[in-house]
């Protein structure tokens, strides 16, 4: 087991796991931990003092005044006297991120608590009291996750009463099939049947209602010629997908003004947009790589599968992409090839594992048993990725070693396709044809907190700063402002 750092360490030592040891039974190190760690402090003797000057007694017989002695120090009671069980206790009721960058401050045994992960372990737990997380991680990084975690609880406590709720139904005049918000929360974009990419800036709800809606992409009647499809952005470039066959670039910091544009040969469904690539996902069933630093140059194009891709994700290892042929296809940048070609069978329960079967390249996705499913929208925090399907069921996949596995099914509720998903360490938001957005807490199963029904199916969903955002068929976007 692993001693936490002393007063006199060297505080750059106190993350070095350059030797880790085996990893104990949680339980048993959390025992350990709380009669090691929070045991209270021994107080011992004050340096001895000097003896007091004392004066000749003026009148002989006559006792000389007492001077009161300061050898020993009283031990006085305090916060670190306090039972382990009372501190974590206390610790316990004071908000995450006060526990994480003050208590450190006060005294060396505070910090020791606050910097032993078991400490946010048990804290999470007690807070969901469920497993948690649904993939184990190794280096899991709990105290990022019990702040998330606690604040997502905050806000959506009550069934969200103390969400703010805005409708922004004056902007598209057909169904809205992808939103993305940017630059914390403060920018929303909006893809429509109607071809247009609306521009909306989010600090405007509630103070100056004309002001929301800033424009329209694009210099001519419409951004695109076709349905917009998918969005996708990094940092201030944002770029757009249409069923005209085309991706055009934006550049946000230049008033959005287009920078680039891509002309392909089939519907584009999906993007990825990456530092060094992007990636677009199409409906004739490939998976198509260009480098946005030039021009954007074309870079390599591949029919990964027998039927249109649908969902898309790409990071610097891997570009990961579903389709509607029931497959989930892992491509391996480095080795410039097919690392896996998953395939699930029925799914043994709705919470329970499902196969993961890894294929090699050569052989035709058609000739395996096929997915009863096929896979809409996906988010990907690694190790887990969660995707939800056509059939209201979500999937959760955890990268083992580069190696995607299928450990988790399960149903959430929704009727129908789920069409949205955002995913992150404390919060799970899912949009469905069902007509509703669902608030989960992320554990084994999703703990469902609240729900919220539409008048039209929703499109898909995005999340980020204290903003949520849904695309709606009914013309509008759907925006709950959380408390920040």
């Amino acid at each position: 087991m692993e001693l936490p750092p002393g007063p006199h360490d060297d505080p750059r030592t106190w993350d070095d796991d350059s030797d880790p040891e085996p990893e104990p039974d949680p339980d048993a190190q959390a025992e350990a931990y709380v009669s090691r760690v929070l045991s209270p402090p021994k107080f011992g003797l004050a340096p001895p003092s000097a003896p007091p000057l004392t004066a000749p007694a003026a009148f002989p017989g006559v006792p000389e005044p007492r001077v009161a002695s300061k050898g020993l120090a009283v031990e006085v009671p305090g916060l670190l006297s306090l039972p382990p069980e009372l501190l974590l206790e206390i610790c316990a009721y004071l908000d995450a991120r006060l526990v994480l960058h003050v208590l450190p401050r006060v005294c060396h045994a505070l910090r020791d608590l606050v910097r032993n992960h078991v400490t946010w372990r048990l804290r999470a737990q007690r807070r969901v009291r469920a497993p948690y997380p649904v993939v184990e991680e190794e280096d899991f990084d709990w105290p990022a996750a019990c702040i998330e975690l606690e604040q997502h609880l905050s806000r959506w406590a009550e069934d969200g009463r103390w969400a703010e709720y805005f409708c922004l139904a004056d902007g598209h005049f057909a169904s809205i099939d992808s939103v993305l918000l940017l630059e914390g929360g403060t920018l929303c974009l909006s893809g429509s049947r109607d071809r247009n990419v609306n521009l909306w800036d989010l600090r405007q709800l509630g103070v100056e209602p004309s002001q929301v809606l800033v424009k329209a992409l694009g210099t001519q009647n419409s951004t695109h010629k076709g349905w917009v499809w998918s969005l996708a952005a990094l940092d201030h470039r944002v770029c757009s997908g249409s069923w005209d066959s085309t991706v055009k670039l934006w550049d946000m910091a230049a008033d959005g003004q287009q920078f680039g544009e891509i002309k392909g040969k089939a519907a584009v469904l999906c993007l990825s947009y990456q530092p060094d690539i992007l990636v677009t996902g199409t409906y004739d069933k490939k998976v198509t790589v260009y480098d946005p630093r030039v021009g954007p140059a074309l870079l390599k194009s591949r029919r990964l599968h027998s039927s249109a891709v649908l969902a898309l994700l790409a990071d610097d290892r891997h570009i990961i992409s579903g389709s509607e042929d029931h497959t989930l296809v892992v491509f391996d940048r480095r080795a410039n090839s097919v690392l896996q070609r998953l395939q699930v069978g029925p799914p043994q329960g709705l919470e329970g594992p499902g196969r993961c079967v890894a294929q090699p390249e050569l052989l035709c996705p058609l000739s395996l048993p096929q997915l009863d499913s096929y896979l809409l929208c996906m988010s990907y925090q690694e190790p887990q990725l969660w995707a939800g399907d056509n059939q209201g069921l979500l999937h959760v996949f955890a990268n083992r070693e580069g190696c995607f596995q299928l450990v988790r099914t399960f149903d959430v509720g929704h009727r129908s396709h789920i069409t949205g998903i955002k995913h992150s360490l404390g919060a799970l938001y899912t949009t469905s044809t069902d007509k509703t957005i669902r608030v989960h807490v992320p554990t084994d199963p999703p703990r469902t907190i609240c729900t919220r029904s539409h008048h039209n199916v929703l499109n898909g969903i995005c999340a980020e700063g204290n903003l949520v955002v849904a695309a709606s068929g009914g013309l509008s976007l759907e925006v709950w402002r959380l408390q920040a």
